[in-house]
């Protein structure tokens, strides 16, 4: 594939691919490499991405059939000889049964030098000779399938996989790319035992259970990844399915927001002054158009030394903050009582109520959707500054659910809430993008037509994939007449704020850390801090 066509796909790969063949083949020895990359041989056929996920031995490749128009996703691993295949079952066999009680007390690193040498002692013992590649072929799989994700283990390896989707029984595996966005993969279950040993084993990863009995599981990894699952062909016809949401290490930043265009310079610094002068918030938007992402990355600005306390179904904020509290929900056992919960079940109502006794400035509800949200609106009432995350594409809709049941928030206390950001996922050219589409203001309540008072102060542009600042902000007005600012004064302010925001883009600092240390300086001595951004001698 031309490199000028490779650029206008933006597909960038880090490494040369004859750089990446030729290491996992130094790596191997002289015998030959572990994993034989299989050739295009179809001209139809274009790669459009290459990635190692685990060198030597695991890779990806993104291709595009001309003739189909499809798009696929090749999970690359080393192939197996017969005897090696004979000599893993055996291996594997061995250690289901032998594998310690304290394996799960045990890090990843200690888990696969442990099965390493158990491997080895297993060849020794039984004097069965196989060269060093085919032993390290059969190490790859036994880590693979023991402290990996087994079949799946590559997918979740990339970090531009999003989710993961099996809907059954001899069915290839789909998975949402960041940049091909929906794409079938190589990988399938070919038996209903595969796939249900597979769910099993998912279960126990998130320390439940799912059976005959209890076919339906909702659960997160140890790693944090989100899964839910079904089992066998209990209440999903074509046999088991699951689906993950992969949890990102790295979460998203302030900088991601700019830099993937979801948001504009002036709006990130919008952001900022709104956190740091407890502006509560609620980030409304569409399945997968980045709700959480957003969260995350504005919630960066609050104060260093403030108390938080987050909430959710599943952990997926990440802040650098000492002083917070990350909460999350849990299931029950048994069947629900009268109130519609099972035994030691503790849902979001909960959480947010313990949370009010814990004296917390800032309040984080990763999704609102039930009786939580009423105490929610009763916090900000009372002063705490609250965030939070719903299903809705307007404020007009946002106000309906909220107002209604399940929630039944009456309307005059929707007026606590001080500013809504609507996201959305639409597509600009041939891409599919998340972009935040208004920024607005609960400006007051109108009590003889029973309206919220509302201003929008950004919106996106479409045509032009641009954000447009509508003329005036309450915000600014607010802090003008707390702190006894001219206007002169209050957009100076502001546009420092613009100018620490691209400091830290055209230093693509996307580290939370490094992020949060510029921060935290300017809190400190903003003076200082513009001082060394515009002589380059910042040291994050």
């Amino acid at each position: 594939m031309a490199e000028s066509t490779k650029k206008k796909l933006g597909i960038k790969i880090k490494v040369p691919r004859r750089e990446i063949l030729k290491s996992a083949t130094e790596l191997a020895g002289e015998g030959g490499s572990i994993t034989e990359i299989p050739k295009i041989t179809d001209p139809n056929i274009q790669e459009l991405a290459f990635t190692p996920q685990n060198p030597p031995y695991s890779y990806s490749r993104v291709t595009y059939n001309n003739t189909t128009k499809e798009y696929l996703y090749e999970a690359i691993e080393p192939k197996l000889t017969i005897r090696e295949k004979e000599v893993l079952d055996l291996v594997k066999d061995t250690l289901m049964r032998t594998v310690g009680y304290d394996w799960e007390t045990m890090t990843a690193k200690d888990k696969e030098e442990y099965l390493k040498g158990c491997v080895n002692t297993y060849l020794r013992t039984r004097m069965i000779n196989l060269s060093p590649i085919s032993v390290e072929r059969i190490i790859y799989y036994i880590i693979r399938d023991f402290v990996g994700f087994g079949p799946i283990d590559v997918l979740m390896r990339d970090e531009m996989v999003e989710d993961i989707s099996c809907d059954g029984v001899g069915i290839p595996i789909y998975l949402y790319h960041q940049k091909f966005e929906s794409i079938k993969t190589n990988i399938k279950f070919d038996t209903d035992e595969d796939l249900n040993s597979f769910i099993v084993a998912l279960g126990q990863r998130c320390g439940k259970q799912i059976s005959v009995s209890n076919p339906i599981l909702d659960g997160t990894t140890t790693e944090g990844h989100r899964v839910q699952a079904t089992y066998s062909r209990e209440v999903t016809t074509r046999g088991g399915s699951f689906t993950i949401r992969r949890f990102k290490e790295k979460p998203f930043t302030p900088v991601d927001l700019i830099t993937t265009k979801t948001a504009s310079p002036e709006m990130v610094a919008y952001f900022w002054i709104a956190v740091e002068h407890g502006e509560s918030i609620i980030v409304c938007g569409g399945p997968a158009s980045g709700k959480t992402s957003t969260l995350n990355a504005i919630t960066l600005f609050i104060p260093p030394a403030a108390k938080i306390i987050t909430m959710e179904d599943t952990r997926e904020i990440k802040l650098p903050h000492e002083n917070w509290i990350p909460g999350a929900t849990r299931s029950g056992t048994g069947e629900r009582g009268a109130d519609g919960k099972a035994a030691g079940e503790i849902d979001m109502f909960d959480l947010v109520r313990a949370a009010l006794r814990q004296r917390p400035n800032y309040i984080i509800v990763g999704e609102v959707r039930g009786k939580e949200t009423y105490t929610m609106f009763q916090a900000m009432a009372t002063g705490h500054t609250t965030y939070s995350t719903m299903h809705a594409d307007s404020v007009k809709s946002m106000v309906n659910r909220l107002e209604n049941p399940p929630i039944s928030t009456p309307r005059i206390l929707l007026s606590a809430l001080n500013n809504v950001i609507i996201q959305t996922h639409a597509r600009v050219g041939m891409s599919m993008v998340r972009r935040i589409k208004q920024v607005i203001e609960i400006v007051g309540f109108e009590p003889e037509t029973n309206e919220l008072i509302t201003n929008t102060v950004y919106e996106w542009d479409q045509p032009t994939d641009s954000f447009v600042f509508k003329g005036h902000s309450f915000l600014f007005d607010k802090i003008m007449e707390m702190k006894n600012l001219t206007h002169e004064e209050m957009m100076e302010e502001f546009n420092r704020r613009v100018e620490v925001v691209n400091y830290m883009v055209r230093k693509n600092i996307t580290d939370y850390r490094k992020l949060a240390n510029i921060i935290v300086a300017y809190f400190k001595d903003s003076k200082d801090t513009i001082e060394k951004i515009r002589g380059d001698k910042f040291v994050s």
